[in-house]
């Protein structure tokens, strides 16, 4: 406790990681201010019924902070960009030069790899916020709209998406930690107080043992995803040695850190976007008098309002994509060849070949866990649900995962600051 006091005070001692710090929280406060900031013709009761009953858009509003409950300037949040860089790495298995810019060319490799993201956001957005637009125009939400307001509010949106996209770019370049996640959890954070507003106003005494069990539940379940999310796999590798002259150089053993969550939160996003994206579809077709197709929609809507068979696929879905998208992000062929160039090899293990089905064997085994592990994040809410039949008693398993992974990098960017300052 002694030694966490000192750093703390370190950190707002030193003159630039006090700035850092600082200005982190003035862009997070223009962020709440913005989401503040509602878009013209709003109907707030018919917007409030629309988003309850409807969990893709309650997805959007998460990313967006909240915004999108308000429909403020940025009620897009930071999906489009996010939505971008996804399509940009699943392009890499598709396109070579992509894949060398994004892995081999390093750092300026990588500039142009996320700028290249940055422009693909655009389009991103004005499809998405048009289209949102529309449907919530459909809905009643906005009303008295004109073809120039809806021109105008599309023109809002999207300024506001890339508005916030510039924002977590300062945020990564002078501040402290990854702009994008740090607004992301922003917006999670921000509705805390509105989540236990509401459970105080469901309180009953009778249920005084349900919410202890609760919060111990919760307190394990913070616990387990910290373990899982901090869980590596070290490989050891080990560094031929090489004489020149007198001095003999190499030598060394490392290892190469296998993370247990290689693929983070961007599973549970692609899987509930599978899993919600043909209900968004069924409400924009309910408005059509078909009876073969009201038909259809009536029997859509009970298989996926079944909530056994709802965490079934989230689950299965979640699983396949942790595997997918390992694959995609983490090539062993690259690391085999990188290590061989470097004159390091995995002891025990020919280099080339052999070291790259090494490390896949082991990268499959590891992911197995992580993918379980994430497939129950997924489904977490709703088995809380279930057996607390409170709406108010639930954890979200994505923003958890959000929260805690934001919070971990986050210190983890302090401390390596405040290390090099006092080595200094």
């Amino acid at each position: 406790m002694a030694e966490f006091l000192q750093k703390l005070k370190f950190i707002f001692k030193d003159k630039d990681l006090r700035k850092k710090i600082l200005f982190v929280f003035l862009i997070l406060i223009i962020f709440r201010l913005g989401a503040a900031i509602p878009i013209p013709g709003i109907d707030a009761a018919k917007l409030a019924a629309f988003l309850n009953g409807n969990q893709f858009f309650g997805l959007l509003n998460l990313f967006s902070g909240g915004a999108l409950a308000r429909l403020s300037v940025v009620m897009l949040g930071v999906g489009p960009y996010i939505t971008a860089s996804i399509i940009m790495q699943l392009l890499t298995m598709l396109f070579p030069r992509l894949k060398e810019m994004y892995q081999e060319e390093g750092e300026v490799g990588r500039q142009k790899f996320n700028q290249l993201s940055r422009y693909l956001t655009i389009p991103l957005a004005f499809l998405q916020g048009f289209a949102l637009l529309t449907l919530l125009e459909r809905q009643g939400v906005l009303s008295n709209i004109t073809i120039f307001d809806r021109l105008v509010n599309v023109i809002i949106v999207v300024a506001g998406a890339v508005f916030l996209m510039w924002l977590g770019e300062l945020i990564s370049e002078f501040g402290i930690g990854n702009g994008i996640s740090l607004m992301i959890f922003a917006g999670i954070v921000a509705r805390i107080p509105t989540s236990i507003q509401q459970s105080l106003a469901a309180f009953d005494v009778s249920q005084v043992p349900l919410y202890v069990g609760f919060l111990v539940a919760a307190v394990l379940i913070v616990a387990g995803v910290v373990v899982v999310t901090e869980g590596q796999r070290p490989i050891p590798i080990s560094y031929a040695k090489r004489v020149r002259g007198m001095r003999v150089y190499g030598g060394i053993s490392t290892y190469l850190p296998l993370r247990v969550n290689q693929a983070g939160v961007i599973p549970i996003i692609f899987a509930l976007s599978i899993l919600l994206f043909p209900q968004m579809v069924t409400s924009v077709l309910a408005g059509i008098q078909n009876p073969t197709l009201q038909s259809f929609i009536i029997s859509f809507n009970n298989f996926f309002n079944n909530p056994w068979i709802y965490a079934a696929l989230y689950f299965i879905l979640v699983f396949l994509f942790t595997y997918f998208y390992t694959a995609v992000t983490f090539d062993p062929e690259a690391i085999s060849k990188n290590l061989q160039k470097s004159g390091a090899f995995i002891p025990g293990i020919r280099p080339g070949r052999s070291t790259a089905e090494y490390i896949s064997k082991i990268l499959t085994r590891i992911t197995l866990i992580g993918a379980l592990f994430l497939g129950l994040i997924a489904v977490l809410p709703l088995g809380m649900r279930a057996v607390t039949g409170l709406v108010s008693l639930t954890i979200g398993g994505t923003a958890l995962l959000i929260v805690v992974s934001v919070v971990l990098e986050t210190v983890k960017q302090i401390q390596s600051q405040v290390v090099m300052r006092e080595y200094e």
